[in-house]
């Protein structure tokens, strides 16, 4: 246990003394942050305003910035928890680089237990950095309209935590097969640009083909996204509800903005988002620990 906590601390610190890999890491959540709200508040607000116009209920400038906020806090979030994982894992692969790692598997240290050093370390840094953008969200939601409830809190905050777990682990396998720093940064560039769109964060996913959207359901990443859709906007929701708006359009709205998923035109539950992301993480930790240790020829 002591030098599994020494490898853990080793980790961390070359990582917080990389100047380079930590201010992109860092700076990532800020950067989607203002370009989310210039460039996608705008439509937001408009598909808000159109699920609403059939009922015919007037809708406060307040309620709608609540609605806009929520939608940009799940969507950044929901990013950041998967991309900002591959920008603090890039100490593994440089590791790999520069032939530490070779020097390290001669080591009394088991294979297994050090790619769970190396998971451990990511997680730790990511969920801090993840943790600091939700908390940057959450005062943007604050200043421009604010419907959260104690309990939503807590909610987001424990689904960017899962998110980031199954982020974590999704980079550390990905990595597994990376050996040079232009490969990681040519993946981290890849998972950036598109991540965002098959998990839903960019666009709804009820906008899509139903080819596409039942593609899509398949992928943990959209439960990730639902998961915060559903705690960001639940005060929105229930504050339609409390205006009077018919329980027709608040479901409507509800689909359109993916709070409600469909597997195959099957409804899922909170809980099965849940179930499905927090497997998918462990069965992809479990890949990427078993490759640690009999795929030692990689290394």
């Amino acid at each position: 246990m002591k030098v599994f906590t020494v490898w853990v601390g080793r980790n961390m610190r070359l990582f917080f003394k990389d100047k380079g890999m930590f201010f992109t890491a860092l700076i990532t959540p800020l950067i989607l942050l203002v370009l989310y709200t210039t460039f996608l508040g705008g439509i937001y607000r408009d598909t808000f305003e159109a699920a609403l116009a059939p009922a015919g209920l007037p809708v406060s400038e307040d309620l709608l910035n609540g609605a806009v906020g929520g939608q940009l806090t799940s969507s950044l979030l929901a990013v950041c928890c998967v991309t900002v994982a591959f920008c603090s894992n890039m100490l593994s692969v440089q590791d790999k680089a520069n032939g530490t790692l070779r020097d390290l598997t001669v080591s009394p240290m088991r294979p297994g237990l050090m790619a769970l050093g190396y998971y451990v370390a990511t997680l730790l840094t990511t969920l801090l950095i993840c943790l600091c953008a939700a908390g940057a969200c959450l005062i943007y939601m604050r200043a421009t309209g604010w419907y959260l409830s104690g309990a939503d809190v807590w909610l987001i905050l424990a689904d960017v935590c899962l998110l980031t777990v199954f982020g974590t682990a999704l980079s550390g396998l990905i990595n597994f097969f990376l050996s040079s720093q232009g490969q990681i940064s040519a993946v981290g560039t890849i998972v950036s640009a598109g991540y965002g769109f098959i998990c839903g964060a960019y666009m709804p996913i009820s906008s899509f083909s139903e080819g596409l959207q039942r593609v899509i359901s398949f992928l943990p990443g959209t439960y990730g996204t639902s998961l915060l859709r559903n705690h960001a906007l639940g005060g929105v929701f229930r504050e339609l509800t409390a205006l009077g708006f018919p329980q027709e359009a608040v479901d409507g709205l509800r689909d359109a903005m993916d709070c409600q998923l469909y597997f195959f035109d099957t409804a899922g539950p909170i809980w099965g988002m849940y179930a499905v992301l927090g497997g998918f993480a462990a069965v992809v930790l479990a890949a990427y620990v078993l490759l640690m240790r009999f795929g030692r020829a990689r290394v």
